[in-house]
């Protein structure tokens, strides 16, 4: 199979550099241009299926990359991001005035740490895993959108190279960014990281 990884367009709350979990924010004018801008990246790919996280700003890219083909596209609550708990919506000084113990904890290894009132980088590997064996399993020669989020992807890719999660800050994905991954015989290959030549407009 090959798994085209897909971090949605901007949203607001990207842009102004909050802490954006598990909230339904929908994507920003900006967002949705480099959505249009994914779905032209894409249009000539021999996609099999598409699925995303049901949030909206991960739905509005899906559909963007839908248009162009015949493809299914399938909602699925395991590649929804991180639940970021008490910290969603915050900025990040906001989290060092708040929540300095936990960033501590957190710059250490991120891994296992449970965010305040959310999840760990381990309990979302262990939810968005599942449906990639899923995808492996129904698609298995076939081309693959996933739509999903920052910490998700990077929990995703960690798991198919053997990455450990504490690792997760050596690799990036950007908003409107794109990554490939094969599965192949011998396993997963990264062929692909943080493909963002597609975008007219990016963010940082």
């Amino acid at each position: 199979m090959k798994l085209i990884l897909v971090r949605h367009g901007e949203t607001a709350w990207n842009r102004d550099g909050m802490v954006q979990g598990q909230s339904d924010t929908e994507l920003s004018e900006q967002g949705r241009q480099q959505a249009e801008d994914i779905g032209l990246a894409l249009k000539d790919e021999a996609i099999e299926a598409i699925y995303c996280s049901p949030l909206k700003r991960a739905l509005g890219t899906a559909q963007a990359i839908a248009r162009y083909h015949q493809a299914p596209l399938e909602h699925d609550a395991c590649l929804m991001e991180l639940d970021t708990g008490e910290l969603d919506g915050l900025t990040y000084q906001e989290m060092r005035t708040g929540y300095g113990e936990f960033l501590e904890k957190w710059r250490r290894d991120a891994g296992p740490v449970k965010l305040p009132g959310g999840e760990s980088l381990k309990e979302l590997q262990e939810r968005a895993w599942p449906c990639i064996e899923r995808l492996k399993a129904r698609h298995p020669k076939g081309t693959v959108v996933v739509v999903s989020h920052n910490f998700a992807i990077l929990a995703i890719i960690c798991k198919a190279i053997g990455m450990k999660l504490s690792d997760f800050r050596r690799l990036r994905i950007s908003v409107g960014g794109m990554a490939v991954i094969d599965f192949g015989e011998r396993g997963a290959t990264l062929v692909l990281l943080n493909d963002t030549c597609h975008l007219r407009s990016k963010s940082s």
